[in-house]
């Protein structure tokens, strides 16, 4: 563990306690006082806004138009869920018990307790924020925690929790990695972390030793699936486009596409054509407009990986340009891959995707059965007898079918994955009922 000092973890557990303690009367408050806290979080983050903005940029260099999307106009809109919706959420759900008809029996959502939240790096307010308005909604008290990678973001952040909560319910601490392994010390009723798989099974170790629950939400190979019958124009266009957002630094961006050969040069020409057009003036890239790599050892990780495709006999069909100076990835095509790549092995997450090429839809599915489960899956195809084979053969945190991301941004589905890509789900509802406990109460007649 790197060198945390005694002053901050007597802060931690000092914040702890006074949680620990408070956390009986966050409990019992009312919707009405949780909906207060909500509205102020809201309000907090609309007049923090360009501070926001910049403090983003200053850590990603990501386009101000996404930022005001994903880390401002989305969590207000979570917020707001949150607030309209809150009452019917705690209401408790009434079970006719099956022995005794005279009888009643209850389950009543009750908040986890103390909680911790650990924001990731790619959309460090969108996925702190939002996991602590649900926290917030199910009435627990949080200490929270931005990614070391996001300095300048987590100071706002701060900033904006202090204006809205007392410490003794909702605490945020800036810092480096130290910090968060000293908080993944104390015996919390439940974390929530958003991040890789690697860091997410020592998340999940050290919450065993105190026996906390755990959502975990990570990531992994997304794959696309691509038949014959698929408007490959949308295929290419909404590739483009899901390799642009953010720069491809999504937890959800797809990984790599299976299309029959003869599709092929089809996708590779529309991908080009359409990044061209999305990013490109007189053949330069306009970086203003997508994010850079987030540091130095993820573009190295970035440029190994395309480099070892490279030599291993890949094309490059579109894109192929990788500047150090400023972390600059452009949005690139790879055909001609196979699985022995590194590139097909490990979770790229950048704007490069590499293409392979199939004969029967049963090689696709076994291939994508014999991997980890992916956090997300990408099916384009007009035949439905085939969308269902690959849905009842495969397993993945969530779907999409002749689209991206739109599992995820229907906040009436629950999101997460599912073994190694992920534990347990929230947005909407299922962000309330992650952050409560299902109580069972039975009331016999008297």
């Amino acid at each position: 563990m790197k060198h945390t000092s005694q002053h901050t973890t007597e802060d931690l557990a000092r914040v702890f306690d006074l949680q620990n303690e408070n956390q009986w009367n966050v409990k019992a408050s009312t919707a009405e006082a949780r909906k207060a806290k909500l509205t102020k979080l809201k309000q907090a983050v609309e007049a923090h806004a360009d501070e926001i903005v910049a403090a983003v940029q200053t850590d990603t260099r990501k386009p101000e138009a996404e930022i005001r999307v994903t880390e401002v106009g989305g969590v207000m809109g979570n917020i707001q869920l949150n607030i309209d919706n809150l009452d019917e959420w705690m209401q408790p759900k009434m079970v006719q018990p099956s022995a005794n008809p005279d009888d009643k029996a209850k389950i009543m959502y009750e908040a986890r307790g103390v909680c911790l939240i650990l924001g990731p790096w790619n959309f460090p307010m969108g996925l702190t924020l939002g996991p602590l308005a649900a926290a917030v909604a199910a009435g627990n008290c949080c200490m929270v925690k931005l990614t070391d990678l996001c300095p300048a973001t987590a100071a706002v952040a701060g900033k904006i929790i202090r204006s809205v909560f007392d410490e003794n319910e909702v605490a945020l601490f800036e810092g480096e990695v130290s910090v968060a392994e000293a908080l993944l010390e104390l015996p919390f009723n439940h974390i929530f972390f958003t991040g890789s798989p690697r860091v997410g099974k020592i998340v999940m170790a050290a919450a065993a030793k105190n026996l906390s629950s755990v959502t975990l939400e990570l990531g992994g190979k997304s794959p696309v699936v691509v038949d014959e019958s698929a408007d490959i124009d949308k295929v290419a266009a909404d590739l483009a486009q899901a390799k642009q957002f953010n720069g491809g630094q999504a937890c959800i961006c797809p990984d790599y596409v299976f299309v029959k050969e003869k599709q092929k040069d089809a996708l590779t020409q529309g991908f080009a054509a359409r990044v061209k057009e999305n990013l490109y003036t007189d053949g330069k890239l306009r970086k203003e407009n997508i994010a850079q790599i987030v540091n130095k050892r993820n573009f190295d990780r970035i440029k190994g990986m395309f480099d070892d495709a490279v030599a291993k006999g890949a094309t490059v069909a579109a894109g192929g340009e990788l500047e150090a100076d400023d972390l600059t990835v452009h949005p690139t095509m790879l055909t001609d891959v196979t699985p022995q790549m590194k590139i097909m092995q490990e979770e790229i997450f950048g704007p490069v995707i590499p293409v392979m090429t199939y004969d029967s839809i049963d090689e696709v599915i076994g291939y994508i059965e014999a991997r980890d489960k992916p956090l997300a899956l990408y099916i384009y195809s007009k035949d439905q007898e085939m969308v269902d084979k690959v849905l009842s053969r495969t397993s993945s945190g969530g779907v999409t079918v002749n689209g991206v991301f739109s599992h995820y941004l229907e906040n009436q589905l629950p999101f997460g994955g599912v073994n190694h890509s992920g534990i347990g789900n929230y947005h909407g509802f299922f962000g309330f009922r992650t952050f409560s406990h299902e109580r069972s109460v039975y009331m016999h007649s008297v």
